[in-house]
């Protein structure tokens, strides 16, 4: 479960990139976060994934209230989560296989439980073939399923992707969703930004707009709503 309420995120300068955000997400939903460029949907994906903390207001993700979680627990915190960037961060100077085992490493699995782990990520998003294969080499909705894999190889309860779909043609964007859906149909909270409104509208799922750091009532239903201020 994720829920922020009155949740404020100001940047030095006074910046304010969020402003009274509330929502709630029950264990188990999908929902998409849209609005324009700067409206702050990467922000509150960073505040979720604990790697920025709020001015105001409270977080509990998974029954922990973030706003008291020390520096210590972060990393066992973040355990339960996959993200994913627009960007895909992958090291090129490793192959795809040691990409997505990189989380795993750090966790300190045992070798074969991450050949298995690894290899059964790669084989979900189709790229087992690739497994060997240089970054570099590959096309952007290829690498794009390399970040998905590394995102789910330690099978998180929660899967944040901030514009998943930004760089790829209609067709790939389709796939990369449909990816997503796989995920949340065994269970996994999802929440996406986009802002590929044609394309989200078709997944029937509820849709969560931000404007200016504010979170607008969208109507949607409550496996993903807006909260009014209390």
């Amino acid at each position: 479960m994720i829920q922020l309420q009155n949740v404020v995120k100001r940047y030095p300068g006074g910046q304010e990139a969020l402003s009274q955000v509330s929502l709630r997400m029950d264990e188990g939903a999908m929902a998409f976060l849209t609005g324009h460029s700067g409206a702050g949907k990467s922000t509150l994906l960073k505040l979720i994934a604990l790697i920025e903390r709020p001015t105001r207001g409270q977080i509990t993700v998974n029954g922990q209230l973030l706003n008291r979680l020390p520096k210590r627990k972060v990393p066992y915190f973040r355990r339960g989560i996959g993200i994913i960037f627009q960007d895909h961060h992958l090291l090129h100077d490793r192959t795809v296989f040691d990409n997505v085992a990189l989380p795993l490493v750090i966790l300190g699995y045992r070798q074969a439980e991450i050949a298995r782990r690894v290899r059964a990520a790669l084989d979900k998003v189709g790229l087992l073939h690739k497994e060997r294969a240089q970054p570099v080499t590959l096309s952007s909705g290829e690498q794009q399923r390399v970040g998905i894999a590394r995102a789910v190889v330690h099978k998180p309860a929660i899967l944040l992707a901030d514009e998943p779909t930004g760089n790829l043609d209609p067709d790939l964007s389709r796939e990369i969703m449909n990816l997503f859906m796989q995920f949340n149909q065994v269970g996994v909270t999802t929440l996406i930004a986009s802002h590929d409104l044609e394309l989200i509208s078709t997944l029937r799922k509820p849709i969560l707009r931000l404007e200016a750091g504010k979170l607008l009532d969208t109507g949607a239903p409550p496996v993903a709503q807006a909260e009014a201020p209390a």
